[in-house]
């Protein structure tokens, strides 16, 4: 991932449920970065723990990067 990646930013945008966003977002991570992303997002749609907003949140982005990739 770029050093020069506010994680804030790239977070809010990613868990925004705009699309628009969310791939805008993901796209401007390498391939490894884009990887770890996908896999945390995964986790937390589905894993206990997560607030029911933050999954919901996950969800969208999956939905979104699915329409991307």
């Amino acid at each position: 991932m770029d050093n020069n990646i506010d994680l804030e930013t790239l977070w809010n945008d990613l868990l925004s449920r705009e699309s628009r966003k969310v791939q805008r977002a993901f796209s401007g991570l390498d391939k490894e970065s884009q990887q770890a992303v996908l896999q945390h997002l995964t986790r937390m749609s589905v894993e206990a723990g997560w607030h029911p907003e933050q999954r919901i949140s996950a969800k969208a982005a999956l939905k979104a990067l699915a329409l991307y990739e």
